[in-house]
């Protein structure tokens, strides 16, 4: 499999067949990678933070779990994960983002934009992009109060996860450029596509 980079605190998006595998590399290791997919032949069907979690009975998804979409469908399946920490509660870093937890920083479109701007030729608009499945991010929930922590990645250096697409589909895919999600730093991501 060729492995491509995407470079720090920008996105992608390209087609992944049905069959055909997605390994979202950490290759420095502490660094988040939001990961959207849609249907390649009805990009209103998105994949679904809600179903998703409501199936799978747990936040913490990992190999053997199902992402699906707002329809119930199977859209990709997690056949590796080296790290066991990912996110699927919060939405994409954006202006807004940055406004409102680091308003001492200059304002980043972040990795909303970077998902709009690079779905934007697949027709996907701002308001079509949804909650996304954050690769390697690391949110605790406190189990009296509910509240939500941001910590640092716990992957290293070369860490991946990987999926098999269950559909045809349009993934969206960044470095994300949230100063607490990366641990304060920021850094590119690989991916990787390999045959059915």
């Amino acid at each position: 499999m060729t492995v491509v980079e995407i470079p720090e605190r920008s996105g992608t998006a390209f087609r992944l067949a049905r069959g055909e595998t997605l390994e979202v590399i950490d290759p420095r290791g502490e660094q988040v990678a939001d990961l959207l997919a849609f249907n390649a032949d009805d990009i209103g069907e998105v994949v679904s933070s809600g179903r998703t979690l409501d199936y799978a009975e747990t936040i913490y998804l990992t190999t053997g779990h199902v992402v699906y979409s707002n329809r119930s469908q199977p859209m990709l399946e997690i056949i590796r994960d080296d790290v066991g920490r990912h996110d699927f509660l919060l939405t994409p870093c954006s202006y807004d983002t940055f406004h409102h937890f680091y308003p001492a920083l200059p304002p980043h479109r972040g990795c909303f934009g970077n998902l709009a701007a690079a779905l934007a030729p697949y027709g996907v608009l701002p308001d079509r992009i949804p909650t996304a499945f954050n690769c390697f991010m690391n949110v605790a929930v406190d189990g009296a109060t509910g509240k939500l922590r941001v910590l640092p990645p716990i992957s290293k250096a070369g860490d991946r996860i990987a999926f098999r697409a269950a559909m045809d589909l349009i993934i969206g895919l960044t470095a994300c450029s949230a100063p607490d999600s990366n641990g304060g730093t920021f850094k590119p991501i690989h991916y990787a596509v390999g045959g059915r």
